[in-house]
């Protein structure tokens, strides 16, 4: 019987550090991608997934709260952007406590879009940065930036 118990606990000691390192998962995955409107104009869009309960927020958040998310397109000679970055996903809002201003975030899932058109019929790629903080109800974890290149193809 004792060896069954010692057996046990090994086994069991040897699974914790498993399941301490699924625990270290981002809570928000991208996905990046181009959708051609017309032979040189292009919808890019990236789009934020968050685990519940994560959130990330707006890019309209409110000097003197939580990090705004933004994006950073690498200047390209080729590329014109068209308009601003769009946000498409069911905002919320809250005023915080724990930062005094109203705030703007997305659960689920949320995506940017911004329109580019290229300068003439080439193929070229758009690349950047995301830079966001993820929070729970209770926390946030540290400022995340994400690099991206999204192939514009024709």
């Amino acid at each position: 019987m004792s060896s069954i118990k010692c057996s046990f606990f090994l086994l069991c000691w040897l699974l914790l550090p498993w399941g301490g390192q699924a625990q270290d998962l981002p809570p928000v995955t991208w996905t990046f991608q181009a959708e051609q409107v017309s032979p040189q104009t292009y919808k890019v869009l990236l789009t934020a997934t968050m685990e519940r309960p994560w959130s990330i927020y707006s890019q309209d958040t409110p000097e003197g709260g939580p990090l705004p998310t933004t994006i950073a397109f690498h200047p390209n000679p080729l590329i014109l952007p068209q308009g601003s970055i769009r946000e498409i996903g069911t905002r919320h809002r809250k005023q915080d406590s724990t930062f005094g201003v109203e705030v703007y975030y997305y659960r689920h899932t949320v995506t940017f879009e911004q329109q580019v058109r290229l300068r003439s019929n080439v193929t070229t790629a758009l690349s950047g940065i995301v830079e966001f903080m993820a929070c729970d109800d209770t926390r946030c974890l540290p400022p995340q930036t994400v690099a991206f290149t999204i192939p514009l193809e024709r």
